[in-house]
């Protein structure tokens, strides 16, 4: 059966209209917030964080983001994910929100075509 949606997911696919056209996918306890084919966000505790690079990093964290620290539950290590939560002037300003998670799905874009391309395996 599956679960009732999740009203900041419904939320979270608002705030971002301006974008176009989100998906979110539940993971780990938290979702995943995707465009093209590309995770650029994710979701835990009502927080929406941004996938960044040093440029984006720095300017969220300039407008008060912080960052997504994930502790390992084996060892209590904590890690962060390369993501930094929306600024809070943000939370109500579709506008804001969507320039933000575009830089973000840049990022992933950018991300995304620096993998190298597996060689394909051989057959025996």
């Amino acid at each position: 059966m599956a679960k009732p949606p999740d009203p900041f997911h419904e939320f979270v696919i608002e705030l971002l209209a301006p974008m176009g056209l989100v998906s979110i996918r539940r993971m780990f306890g938290g979702a995943g917030v995707f465009r093209d084919g590309l995770m650029f966000a994710l979701l835990a505790d009502d927080t929406l964080y941004l996938k960044t690079d040093a440029s984006l990093r720095t300017d969220l964290e300039a407008e008060g983001g912080a960052p997504f620290i994930w502790t390992k539950p084996s060892t209590g290590e904590a890690i962060d994910m390369g993501y930094v939560s929306l600024p809070s002037s943000a939370m109500d300003d579709p506008d804001e929100a969507a320039s933000w998670a575009r830089r973000a799905l840049a990022v992933a874009k950018a991300k995304a075509a620096a993998k190298p391309v597996p060689k394909p395996g051989r057959k025996k």
